[in-house]
């Protein structure tokens, strides 16, 4: 049996923008016009460093969002294999056929029930603490939305092209700020200043161990909360709601597994990294950590940051099981995140 390229590139490639047409109206304006041009260079196979004409990027828009509004009533299209039509959310089953063949096929739910899709060449493949970790290299196919890393029941996918350009958005994002911060000194570590396209290609492929790890976080915590988290995470309807649980397991995570880890490696410049991202609900759930890095950035040692990933590995965990076990906890803490501030 043989893989016919060409109607599996043009299946996947359609469920992308059957997904997108559903859910690109749940960005902010900001949000959807700076994931739309990352969108654009990516499709037109443009640099990272590229800065595409404006009015290209419109006209671009303007043609998808008239695809996109041809799609209303669409379904989602089968998987052609090898061995038959294949459910476009069963990506263990087409990953079983395509693996093999040299491909990697990526389906399943993100924020807010979005779909995702991305059919990429393999470009790894290895086991680590029970788990397959595949990583995608080349993408041929993808939606509005790319994850640089997911974890699939007992799967972490990493994605590097998704994460090259996620990491020279977020470059471009602070030269914008100009403030001296993580950022600054995740890629002074990597030597930004002096040459840029080179130092964002080491700090990708540095930097992947650390998504790595924080998606082995999610596998440790998944096993702590078990089924009732995800049957919670299902039945979740209300954004707010939706957005504190995720930054929840997340804090959880990377208590378990990403900070511990790093921090016994020593690998302050991925510590640096990490910190450049702990940003948002995240950070502002845990002040007990922020205040740490702050102590550890002025010289205090590794232990202060230590001490606040084992205050939060308690704390996260009982505020999960609570949010999984308590219908009205994850509507009182969405309304007042104060409540489980690990201050």
């Amino acid at each position: 049996m043989t893989l016919a390229f060409a109607p599996l590139l043009a299946a996947v490639q359609s469920n992308c923008h059957l997904s997108d047409a559903r859910h690109a109206q749940d960005l902010t304006l900001c949000n959807y016009l700076l994931a739309m041009r990352e969108y654009y260079c990516w499709e037109h196979e443009l640099p990272q460093q590229a800065v595409p004409p404006r009015g290209d990027v419109g006209r671009w828009i303007a043609e998808r969002e008239a695809l996109w509004e041809t799609l209303a009533d669409a379904d989602w299209s089968r998987v052609p294999l090898p061995s038959g039509q294949a459910d476009p959310f069963d990506a263990d089953a087409v990953n079983a056929e395509l693996v093999p063949a040299g491909y990697l096929y990526g389906a399943g739910r993100g924020r807010f029930g979005k779909p995702h899709f991305f059919l990429a060449r393999l470009a790894g493949r290895e086991r680590r603490d029970g788990v397959e970790i595949l990583e995608a290299g080349c993408e041929y196919a993808r939606d509005l939305d790319a994850a640089p890393a997911v974890l699939r029941g007992e799967t972490i996918v990493l994605r590097r092209e998704a994460f090259e350009r996620w990491l020279w958005l977020q470059a471009e994002t602070w030269e914008a700020r100009g403030s001296g911060d993580a950022m600054a000194a995740a890629l002074e570590a990597y030597g930004y200043g002096r040459e840029r396209e080179r130092a964002l290609g080491r700090m990708a492929e540095a930097e992947r161990e650390t998504l790595i790890l924080h998606e082995l976080g999610e596998h440790a915590a998944g096993k702590l909360l078990g089924d009732g988290w995800e049957r919670f995470m299902e039945g979740l309807r209300d954004r707010r709601q939706e957005i504190t649980a995720r930054a929840v397991r997340d804090l959880l995570a990377d208590s378990l597994v990403t900070l511990p880890t790093l921090l016994e490696r020593d690998a302050r410049p991925s510590l640096q990294f990490w910190f450049a991202t702990f940003s948002g609900l995240r950070r502002e759930l845990f002040p007990r950590l922020a205040s740490a890095q702050l102590a550890w950035t002025a010289g205090a040692g590794h232990e202060v940051l230590r001490d606040a990933a084992g205050e939060g590995r308690a704390h996260w965990l009982r505020v999960a099981q609570e949010l999984a076990t308590d219908p009205l906890a994850a509507e009182r803490y969405a309304r007042s995140p104060g409540q489980i501030t690990l201050a």
